[in-house]
């Protein structure tokens, strides 16, 4: 079934046309957009379904299960994007990276970069290391017709910091001690990896993604002087590198709200907020020539319906200003989340800022 079974007079011709792409161009829309961060999978029953006995590295190479993944939450809920189904450590694993993503833990690498030797793990990606990825894109686009998709990856930061701590960490003390104590092999480290990231980017827009997201979920652990110094340039370099492609670029970390500026800077077109930060001071801190995104908490959708709407009018109203908005949670969809409330979600917003 295509994800396009709406009426035709009320679907646009193309993704470049769509709510969403207009929204992140800061143009005129419809109705505010919404996706969500972690919509493919999770939440969803069909998709528990699709993956039993699959593990999570496995479901990413399989191009037709990343397909029905991918459509899952378009079907259902209506959102307006897509997402690319994978995992921001599916390059690193590509280019040969020992690692594998562990139940209950998340990405675990078998051998964690801590000196410069230990660089030599990471080679440059090719298109054809990825192949799976071009394959699925191509299957997607056929199916999501005017439907944009999302393409995306890990920020060279957030994968620094798996590589160099081993695993997932609270802390980052191996990481920062790396980027305090060596900053020339943190420096090259994170060059490497923005290539990496870079190349990834460009085989997802190569093979038909509208837009593209990088996830820097772990930023917000950063003082800014810190971020501008040691990971700025990084970032900057992947949006750079997929600039000349003319597909928006969205930038999001968890608990940035003091690095706003900055990650505008960097080269987002759209910079995602998380819910700690209203999306009216959000843009002040970003300031003019950017879209937002966000930034609904997840756990509200635990609440009851009244309750999500109002907390949904709060988010929509701190966003009445803005140039561009594409309505989002703050982080992720949280796995026990009821499917029910998100395509609920996804009505309440299009019918509340019908244009």
């Amino acid at each position: 079934m295509s994800a396009n079974d709406a009426p035709r007079a009320q679907q646009p011709s193309a993704p470049y046309d769509s709510a969403f792409l207009k929204a992140c161009r800061r143009e005129p829309v419809p109705h505010t957009p919404v996706w969500f961060m972690r919509q493919a999978g999770r939440s969803l029953p069909e998709y528990r379904k699709v993956r039993e006995g699959v593990g999570m590295l496995e479901s990413c190479m399989r191009p037709e299960l990343v397909t029905e993944i991918t459509l899952q939450p378009v079907r259902r809920h209506g959102v307006d994007a897509a997402i690319y189904f994978s995992d921001i450590v599916v390059p690193l694993k590509a280019i040969g990276v020992d690692l594998d993503i562990k139940p209950g833990v998340g990405p675990v690498v078998e051998r964690p970069i801590r000196t410069r030797a230990d660089l030599a793990q990471l080679r440059d990606l090719t298109p054809e290391d990825v192949s799976y990825v071009t394959e699925a894109i191509g299957l997607l686009t056929r199916e999501l017709g005017a439907t944009p998709l999302i393409g995306f990856a890990g920020a060279p930061f957030t994968l620094a910091s798996y590589l160099v701590e081993g695993g997932p960490s609270r802390t980052y003390e191996n990481a920062k001690a790396m980027m305090y104590g060596d900053p020339g092999l943190w420096a090259d480290l994170l060059d490497r990896l923005a290539g990496i990231t870079a190349a990834f980017l460009k085989v997802q827009i190569e093979a038909g993604a509208s837009a593209v997201q990088l996830f820097d979920s772990w930023a917000g652990a950063l003082a800014p002087g810190d971020y501008r110094r040691s990971v700025l340039p990084a970032s900057a370099k992947v949006f750079e590198a997929v600039a000349g492609y003319g597909v928006p670029r969205i930038h999001f970390g968890v608990g940035t709200g003091e690095l706003l500026r900055l990650m505008g800077e960097a080269g987002a077109d759209v910079v995602g907020v998380d819910w700690r930060v209203p999306l009216d001071e959000a843009a002040r801190r970003v300031g003019p020539g950017k879209a937002l995104q966000g930034n609904l908490d997840p756990t509200v959708l635990f609440a009851t319906t009244e309750a999500v709407e109002a907390k949904t009018r709060e988010v929509l109203d701190s966003a009445a200003g803005l140039e561009g908005h594409v309505f989002n949670l703050g982080h992720g969809v949280m796995p026990s989340t009821d499917p029910d409330a998100l395509t609920r979600l996804v009505e309440y917003v299009h019918t509340h800022t019908a244009r």
